[in-house]
């Protein structure tokens, strides 16, 4: 499958859920008292975004039961043991999570815009965005707990979502000390990403399968699926920082070239003798010409650091997909696996 059939199948796997994903979040996230809070903990959520995790939840809930997408209605899904489930609570419960972790992230790095829109603390306050987040992060395992999922499994979903979030904690303590950090290699930087951002994938993925009454090895193999394709996404974000275009990316090129953000690509051409902080002598992105991060992209490609992130996101999508094999042979599945292969693919 080239990559733009591909990019159309997953866009309309997407769509297909969105609107679904959109309206439980409505009903399991409404407005209240006091309002100004609610706003601004919806505000993000309304702002759009793809709903790509839980779209993944869904779609191994699907795989899982071996039935045709979009042929069950998912806050009444058929669980493995003949009981029914609602997965989109748990669906839901992700993506809360996700925009939860957005909003602490842009007043972490002070940023002015999210998904278009002004960030939230831009918005309202550092105040009320600090509280919008803390109350996202409270409703998402309010709403896990509505799964109907068998005792036992709505634990482990509990678990499984209350350990993502310390560890989305600690990659984004990392990713915040390695800005000051010279001695971070490969390795720690890998840790850093599947903690920051693989785990929530690992979550979407397997979260579903233990709702659904799933043994603990397809559990496990679906979390790894997430994590792998997590990680081989974030790994791509740092190649397209550099390689897409300013209008594209919604951002200077080469932004965390002059933040002195660590990426795959600069941890790798540190190790290979490339000055990484000479490469960009600006402070600020919008000093930045293109001429100048075509000079530094010159010496990247020199060194194989941009060669050896795309390989490695190639790498990790390829045991991704083999993660699924643990899933019955049907539309579902094949779905997942054009996901993974999207997420490495995929343009601004």
């Amino acid at each position: 499958m080239n990559q733009n059939t591909r990019e159309d199948t997953v866009l309309s796997a997407i769509e297909d859920r969105r609107e679904r994903v959109n309206d439980a979040i409505d009903e399991e996230l409404p407005m209240a008292e006091p309002e100004r809070l609610y706003e601004a903990s919806r505000y993000l959520l309304e702002a759009g975004g793809k709903r790509l995790r839980p779209t993944v939840s869904l779609l191994v809930a699907e795989a899982l039961a071996d039935v045709e997408p979009l042929s069950e209605p998912y806050d009444d899904f058929p669980a493995l043991d003949g009981t029914t489930v609602d997965v989109m609570a748990a669906a839901v419960s992700i993506e809360i999570i996700q925009s939860f972790t957005l909003i602490h992230d842009d007043i972490m790095d002070d940023d002015d815009l999210r998904r278009g829109v002004p960030s939230v603390h831009r918005e309202y306050d550092d105040e009320t965005a600090i509280l919008a987040g803390d109350t996202l992060y409270s409703k998402a395992f309010e709403i896990m707990l509505r799964t109907d999922a068998e005792p036992t499994a709505s634990l482990d979903a509990i678990d499984c979502l209350a350990r993502t979030c310390t560890r989305i904690c600690e990659g984004q303590s990392l990713d915040v000390d390695f800005e000051t950090r010279p001695d971070v290699d490969t390795g720690a930087y890998l840790d850093m990403v599947e903690r920051k951002t693989a785990v929530l994938y690992g979550a979407a993925a397997s979260v579903p399968a233990i709702v659904v009454g799933a043994d603990d090895e397809v559990v496990d193999a679906l979390y790894r699926y997430g994590v792998n394709a997590g990680k081989a996404f974030q790994i791509q974000d740092d190649v397209l920082d550099l390689t897409v275009p300013s209008e594209q990316l919604g951002k200077q090129r080469g932004s965390d070239l002059v933040e002195n953000k660590r990426t795959i690509i600069t941890v790798h051409a540190r190790d290979h003798g490339v000055a990484v902080d000479d490469l960009v002598d600006a402070d600020d992105p919008e000093d930045v010409t293109d001429a100048d991060i075509d000079a530094a992209v010159a010496e990247l490609e020199d060194a194989g650091s941009i060669d050896y992130a795309r390989d490695l996101a190639a790498d990790l999508t390829a045991q991704a997909k083999a993660e699924l094999d643990v899933l019955p042979d049907n539309e579902a599945r094949y779905l997942l696996r054009e996901i993974a292969d999207y997420l490495i693919e995929r343009g601004y």
